[in-house]
C-alpha cells in the first residue's frame, strides 16, 4: 500500500468484465472512478484493472471491502449489470507475489496465474480434485489466493476446467483471476504511486 499523508492507494480488480455482453471500457472505468472521489486513476489493459488513489478523510479511506462494494454499486448503476469488484492494496500484492510458491521467475507470465478470494478459501473446497491427477499443472491456496500453474496456458488447461465445476464451489465469494504479468505490472502501479 503506497500511503501519503494524504491519500492511500488501491488497485481494483474487477471480475467477468468485457466478456460476452458484460462491457466495461476503460475509460469509463476511469471516468466512473474520478466520480467517486478517488484521485489518479489509472487503468491497466482491458481486463477491469484499476490503480486510484483514496484520500484521507472520505469514509472508506481505510475500508478496501466497503470501496469494493460502493465501486459495485457505481457500476450496477451505470452499466445495468453486477460487476463484483475486489479492492486490494499494493503491499498485498507484493505479498503475494513473494510467497508464490512456484517459480515464477523462471516462468511465462501466462503458465501462472493467480485467482484473488474475497475472503480466505480453504482446501477442503477442492477436496474433489485430484491434484496428482492433472500433473504438471498445479494449484496452491495462499491468503486470499490461488496459484495456478497451467504450464500450456490456461484456455489449455484442464486444472483450470475441474477448478471451475461445480459452478456453486465458490457460492457467496468474489473471485476473479490475472496472469503473472498483469499481477506485477498492478503491484508495481501501485508502488509507483503517490
Amino acid at each position: 500500500m503506497t500511503t501519503t499523508a494524504e491519500t492511500t492507494t488501491y488497485v481494483a480488480l474487477l471480475a467477468a468484465v468485457n466478456v460476452g455482453k458484460r462491457k466495461v471500457p476503460m475509460a469509463d472505468l476511469r471516468d466512473l472512478l474520478a466520480g467517486l472521489g478517488y484521485l489518479d486513476v489509472r487503468t491497466y489493459l482491458a481486463s477491469g484493472n484499476a490503480v486510484f488513489d483514496v484520500p484521507h478523510g472520505t469514509a472508506d479511506a481505510h475500508d478496501p471491502a466497503a470501496i469494493a462494494t460502493r465501486i459495485s454499486g457505481a457500476l450496477a448503476e451505470r452499466f445495468g449489470f453486477e460487476v463484483p469488484c475486489l479492492v486490494r492494496t499494493g503491499a498485498y500484492l507484493d505479498a503475494v507475489i513473494k510467497a508464490c510458491p512456484f517459480p515464477a521467475e523462471t516462468l511465462e507470465g501466462k503458465q501462472l496465474h493467480a485467482v484473488f478470494y474475497s475472503t480466505d478459501v480453504t482446501a477442503d473446497r477442492y477436496a474433489d480434485i485430484d491434484q496428482p491427477a492433472f500433473l504438471p499443472e498445479e494449484f496452491r491456496l495462499g491468503e486470499q489466493v490461488m496459484y495456478l500453474y497451467a504450464p500450456n496456458g490456461l484456455g489449455r488447461s484442464e486444472l483450470a476446467a475441474a477448478l471451475a465445476k461445480p459452478a456453486g464451489r465458490l457460492k457467496g465469494i468474489v473471485a476473479t483471476g490475472r496472469n503473472w504479468n498483469s499481477v506485477k505490472a498492478l503491484a508495481e502501479m501501485a508502488s509507483a504511486a503517490g
